[in-house]
């Protein structure tokens, strides 16, 4: 389980077939500004909102395997690049988010990045089968950010990043037809579960 708050900027910088007749890729994660040293081999850190499994470690590098079901379901694993950073939650630590599995729901499209001031205003298409799920003043999760929605039109929405969340993570690189990991609340995935419950129930 994460919070959505990005701890740090990786870099993919290697991309390895594993070899194993299915499909499978090993990522070489340039961590050197997330501290390693309490990451186990086992533990899970969201890479770009995708939780992903450490499978080994070398000084500042971790690396994780990836099936081909993941890099179809996803984008930003499949080539060297950037990817958004956070180790896996402990009960004791603050939310600052809200709570994000790093299981990604669909893959959402970048139509609008405008400057507002310092801001920007990001405004992205999602899937239609998700687009219930995104309320106006909801939680959603952009490529591992927990971020707030400002509008909410049909399957479109948009969101004010400020200055800090540009800088912090990979959202300050986006341009208009980029492909974003979108995550929707768990509280709207499990109130559709309940809801559809009581419906049959009738």
């Amino acid at each position: 389980m994460f919070s959505g708050i990005v701890a740090a900027i990786g870099q993919i910088v290697d991309i390895t077939p594993r070899g194993d007749g299915a499909g499978t890729v090993r990522l070489k994660i340039d961590a050197r500004q997330l501290a390693l040293d309490d990451v186990a081999l086992g533990d899970s850190i969201a890479c770009s909102g995708v939780c992903l499994t450490v499978v080994d470690r070398q000084d500042a590098f971790f690396f994780v395997d990836v099936s081909p079901e993941s890099l179809a379901c996803t984008v930003g694993l499949a080539a060297p690049g950037p990817v958004n950073l956070e180790k896996a939650l402990r009960l004791a630590d603050r939310l600052g988010g809200h709570l994000v599995s790093g299981h990604v729901d669909g893959v959402g499209e970048v139509v609008a990045f405008d400057a507002l001031g310092d801001n920007r205003l990001l405004t992205i298409r999602a899937p239609e089968a998700l687009a219930r799920y995104i309320a106006r003043k909801g939680s959603v999760t952009v490529s591992g950010v927990s971020l707030t929605t400002n509008t909410v039109d049909g399957a479109v929405f948009s969101i004010n990043l400020i200055p800090h969340t540009l800088q912090a993570t990979t959202l300050g690189f986006l341009q208009v037809g980029d492909r974003v990991n979108l995550e929707i609340d768990l509280i709207a995935r499990y109130c559709e579960r309940l809801l559809g419950v009581s419906d049959s129930v009738k």
